[in-house]
């Protein structure tokens, strides 16, 4: 069946979500809004779609079936209701929102409308990190014991001040732990399960910013693991990120998007190691490979078609905003904060 879509937003995050749809079969982009008009227009030019400036505008158009959100991360939610109010799938950028509370309310809205929420979260479709999940829940890596997670990027000043919302508090929520760690947070849920309780301290480093460029903590895991994770975008020039997990049975190292190394005790053909890549999320916020977000829309049409949950719906992307309000709550009062 054919499927209409619209592109809320009109930044770099917007252009990789329109290749996804113009490369998904039986998608056309027929819509774009946001504020900015040229970046708009150029948009919704390239890919044939009629140009608005507003939200409201937008998620009136028809033929219209669901909504791409790609805005500063303060209007996921409220534009996200629009969409649902006016009976339109919605498949938000990460994170959901910037609070559990409106995060909250863009949930009951799209299930008071009957329709799909889902979030990129597209860790959640790598080729390496699938089949290491079905790994782990085979018990391939035993009972997990430890993991550390290192998101070390660089983004250079004008990253921030050439930007109405990057790096404030109001649009970002936050910075390198709710921007950039955010993806890796949710891999560490999705490969380990539930966190019971964190640490954190985070600093405004080095750029010029009203939120944290640095953060350091420690997660205690429901299943008892430990684990250490820091985000930055203060690590010039910029490395690609890290994770190592380890359990009775073995360690396992991703880099990047890939496995670098599995040292089980019981070989497993399907974790074969491999050398990754270069990392442009280190050093630049340009998405130029839409496989990931691709590869997620493809699964979000398939739930709407079968009337199931997307691999990352709406209450599985609120997970890792939950932890991420723990994780700076612990920040401010300097102490130890539980999850319920």
């Amino acid at each position: 069946m054919a499927i209409y879509v619209g592109i809320l937003g009109g930044g770099n995050i917007s252009e990789t979500h329109a290749r996804a749809a113009s490369e998904t079969g039986g998608v056309t982009v027929a819509a774009v809004a946001g504020p900015n008009a040229e970046k708009v227009r150029r948009l919704a030019e390239r890919y044939g779609a009629a140009a608005y400036g507003e939200t409201e505008a937008l998620v009136r158009h028809r033929p219209l079936d669901v909504v791409l959100i790609g805005s500063p991360s303060g209007l996921h939610a409220q534009q996200g209701i629009e969409a649902a109010r006016q009976g339109l799938h919605v498949l938000t950028e990460k994170p959901i929102d910037v609070t559990v509370a409106r995060a909250n309310e863009l949930v009951a809205a799209c299930d008071e409308a009957g329709v799909k929420l889902g979030v990129f979260f597209q860790d959640r479709f790598t080729p390496d990190f699938v089949a290491l999940k079905a790994a782990i829940d085979e018990g391939a890596l035993g009972r997990p014991l430890l993991a550390s997670a290192r998101v070390k990027w660089w983004r250079p000043p004008e990253y921030y001040s050439q930007s109405r919302w990057r790096g404030r508090r109001e649009l970002d929520g936050g910075g390198a732990l709710i921007n950039q760690g955010i993806h890796t947070v949710d891999l560490l849920l999705w490969l380990l399960g539930d966190v019971r309780r964190v640490w954190a301290r985070a600093v405004t480093a080095l750029h010029r910013i009203d939120v944290e460029d640095t953060m350091v903590s420690t997660l205690e895991f429901a299943s008892g693991a430990l684990a250490s994770f820091e985000a930055t975008t203060a690590a010039y020039p910029g490395y690609p990120r890290q994770v190592e997990l380890t359990g009775t049975e073995g360690t396992v190292v991703l880099q990047q998007d890939r496995i670098l190394r599995a040292d089980l005790r019981t070989p497993r053909p399907d974790l074969v190691g491999s050398e990754a890549g270069a990392n442009p999320s280190a050093s630049s916020p340009t998405v130029s490979d839409a496989r990931g977000h691709k590869a997620a829309l493809e699964d979000f049409l398939r739930a709407i078609r079968e009337g199931a949950e997307p691999r990352c719906s709406g209450r599985e992307g609120m997970r890792s905003l939950v932890l991420v309000e723990a994780l700076y709550r612990s920040a401010r009062t300097e102490a130890p904060v539980p999850l319920s």
